[in-house]
C-alpha cells in the first residue's frame, strides 16, 4: 500500500463514493479487560494504551478532514464485556443470578452488561471524555459489535453508553466545561450509532469485526445473538466459556497464545501447577466441556428455532432499512462459519478431546499387547504383538497429525479468503476487519483487505510492581488505525501506527504497491 516510514501517504482507489465523511477506523481496544474482582488470574492492562488512544483521538479531532466531518468506526471489541470478572454488590443486580454467575461473576444479560459498562466508564473516563469531545465537535461515531462486546445488542446498554458520552460532553462527569460551545443533546446522541453486523459505505469501505469467520468465536445468529436456554442473556460461545470456566480461574494461564498450543503443551502446563493445581484445572476443564455440550443441545431446541425465525425477520428488516436487499444479506450469511459448539466433533476437536481419546485408546492397546507378549511367549504371538504395536503407534501418529490439522485456531487465512467474496457482494475499495489483533494489508480481489490490529496489551506481570518500569510489556499492541478520505470520488487510505510523535506509516509484508 505504501512504503517507507515517513508520515502517512495516500493510497487512492478509483471508486465513486459520497465525500461527506472521512473515516477513522480502529479495533480491539478491549476497555475493561483488567477489571477482575476476586479472580485468581488477573490481567494487568497497560496504562499507556489509554494515553495513546486519547492522543490519537485528539490529534485527528484537531485535523479538519476534506469531507464535512470525521466518522470514527470502531470495528468491534471496544469494550471487553466477556473479559471482565465483576462480582455484584448487594442490591446492584436485581434479577436472579445463575450458579455459574455466582462462581465466575455476572454474565451478559442487559442488567449485567450495564453494570460492567458503568465500571468501564469509570475506569477509562479519559477515553470516554475524548470520544465525547470528538462527537461534540460535530463528528460521528459508529461501533461495530465484536464477540467481546456483543452485549451492545441490548438497547439499555447502548443508551447507557450514549449517556456516559453525553455526560462528558456536558461537563458533568468530570466537572469540566463542555469542549466547545453549547451541546445540542438530540443531535449529539444521533451522531452515535451501533452496527450489530457491519458498517458499509458504497464503493469505499466494508467493515466488520471478523469473528463470524472464526468458529471458536462465531455467534449463531448475528442479528439475534440470544441464548435459547435463556433469552434474557446473550448466547455464550466456546471462547467465552473457556475464559470464564478455565482461564480466569487458573493461575498463570493467558487468554492469548493458544494458536500453537497442543496437547503436550497443556499437559506440561498442568504439571507445573502441582497435583492440587492440576486437579483443580481438570475439574474446571470438565465443567467447561459439560457447559459446551449443554450449549450444543440448546442449538437443537425449539427455542433455537424461534430465535432463527426472529433472526430472519431482523435480517429482512435490515435489508429494507439499508436497501441492500435480502438476497445480498443471505449471501453474506452464507460466508459465515458455524460456531464450533454446534457439533460434538467440533467440541471434541476444540478442546483436544479427540487427540486425548486417541492417546488413551492407543496406550491401553499397547498395554494389552505388551501383556500378551509377556504371558504368551510363543514366537507367533510375540511377532503378532510386535507388529500390532507398530501398527498402533503408526495409527496413533497418523490420527494425531490428522486431528492437529483439523484444529485451526487462527482464523486469519479464512478472513483474507472471505474478504475477496465480501468485496464482490459489497463493492468497496477496502474490506476492513479486526479480531485477530495482527495488522495486515493484502490484495483481496478488486479490493484491499486490511486488518486494523489492536490496542489491547498487558503489562508484564513480573515487572508490574517496579514503579517507573511498570510499563515494560510482554506484548506491545500494534496501535494501528486506518484513515480513509474521499477526494474527487477517489477513496484514499492511510494505514498508520500511532507513535509518540504521532501517526506513522505502517509497512507490512505483502502490502499492495503504491497506486
Amino acid at each position: 500500500m505504501t512504503v517507507g516510514r515517513s508520515r502517512c501517504a495516500h493510497d487512492p482507489r478509483v471508486v465513486s463514493a459520497s465525500p461527506s465523511e472521512s473515516l477513522l477506523v480502529f479495533s480491539d481496544v478491549h476497555l475493561g479487560s483488567d477489571i477482575q474482582d476476586e479472580t485468581v488470574n488477573k490481567a494487568r492492562r497497560s496504562r499507556s494504551v489509554d494515553r495513546d488512544l486519547v492522543r490519537l483521538l485528539a490529534h485527528y479531532r484537531s485535523q479538519k478532514p476534506p469531507a464535512d466531518r470525521w466518522r470514527i468506526v470502531i470495528a468491534g471489541d471496544f469494550i471487553d464485556f466477556i473479559g471482565m470478572t465483576v462480582v455484584p454488590e448487594a442490591g446492584a443486580i436485581h434479577e436472579d443470578l445463575t450458579e455459574e454467575e455466582r462462581d465466575h461473576g455476572v454474565g451478559n444479560s442487559s442488567e449485567h452488561a450495564r453494570l460492567k459498562l458503568a465500571r468501564v466508564a469509570e475506569r477509562h473516563a479519559d477515553v470516554f471524555a475524548e470520544l465525547a469531545a470528538f462527537v461534540a465537535d460535530g463528528h460521528a461515531l459508529s461501533l461495530v459489535h465484536g464477540n467481546h462486546d456483543i452485549e451492545f445488542h441490548w438497547d439499555a446498554v447502548k443508551n447507557d453508553f450514549r449517556a456516559f458520552l453525553l455526560e462528558h460532553a456536558l461537563g458533568s462527569a468530570l466537572g469540566t466545561p463542555p469542549p466547545r460551545g453549547a451541546i445540542e443533546r438530540d443531535a449529539f446522541l444521533a451522531r452515535i450509532e451501533f452496527n450489530p453486523w457491519f458498517f458499509y459505505r458504497d464503493g469505499v469501505a466494508y467493515i466488520e469485526h471478523g469473528h463470524q469467520y472464526d468458529p471458536f468465536c462465531a455467534t449463531e445468529h448475528i442479528m439475534a445473538p440470544l441464548s435459547p436456554l435463556d433469552p434474557r442473556r446473550v448466547a455464550r460461545g466456546f471462547c467465552d466459556t473457556l475464559l470464564r470456566f478455565v482461564v480466569r480461574t487458573t493461575r498463570g494461564m493467558k487468554e492469548h497464545g493458544h494458536e500453537t498450543g497442543g496437547l503436550g503443551h497443556y499437559l506440561a502446563f498442568g504439571a507445573q501447577l502441582g497435583f492440587q493445581g492440576m486437579v483443580k484445572l481438570g475439574i474446571a476443564f470438565a465443567k467447561a466441556v459439560a457447559e459446551m455440550f449443554r450449549l450444543r443441545r440448546a442449538h437443537l431446541s425449539d427455542a433455537a428455532k424461534a430465535l432463527r425465525a426472529e433472526h430472519d425477520v431482523l435480517v429482512a428488516r435490515l435489508a429494507g432499512a439499508t436497501r441492500l436487499g435480502v438476497e445480498r444479506l443471505r449471501a453474506l450469511l452464507s460466508l459465515q462459519t458455524p460456531p464450533i459448539t454446534r457439533t460434538v466433533p467440533g467440541i471434541m476437536r476444540g478442546v483436544l478431546l479427540d487427540r486425548l481419546a486417541v492417546a488413551l485408546v492407543a496406550m491401553l492397546t499397547l498395554g494389552v499387547l505388551a501383556l500378551l507378549g509377556v504371558f504368551h511367549s510363543s514366537h507367533g504371538l510375540s511377532a503378532f504383538a510386535t507388529w500390532a504395536a507398530a501398527g498402533v503407534v503408526i495409527a496413533w501418529i497418523s490420527l494425531h497429525v490428522y486431528f492437529s490439522r483439523q484444529r485451526t485456531i487462527d482464523p486469519a487465512e479464512q478472513m483474507v479468503e472471505r474478504a475477496a467474496h465480501l468485496a464482490k457482494l459489497f463493492p468497496a475499495a477496502f474490506v476492513v476487519m479486526g479480531h485477530t489483533h495482527i495488522p495486515v494489508a493484502v490484495p483481496a480481489g478488486a479490493a484491499t483487505y486490511i486488518n486494523v490490529g489492536s490496542w489491547a496489551e498487558e503489562e508484564d506481570a513480573d515487572r508490574a510492581a517496579d514503579g517507573e518500569h511498570s510499563s515494560a510489556l510482554a506484548y506491545r499492541a500494534a496501535r494501528t488505525h486506518l484513515v480513509i478520505h474521499v477526494r474527487n470520488e477517489r477513496p484514499e487510505a492511510q494505514f498508520c501506527t500511532w507513535e509518540e510523535d504521532g501517526p506513522q506509516l505502517r509497512v507490512l509484508p505483502g502490502s499492495p504497491p503504491d497506486a
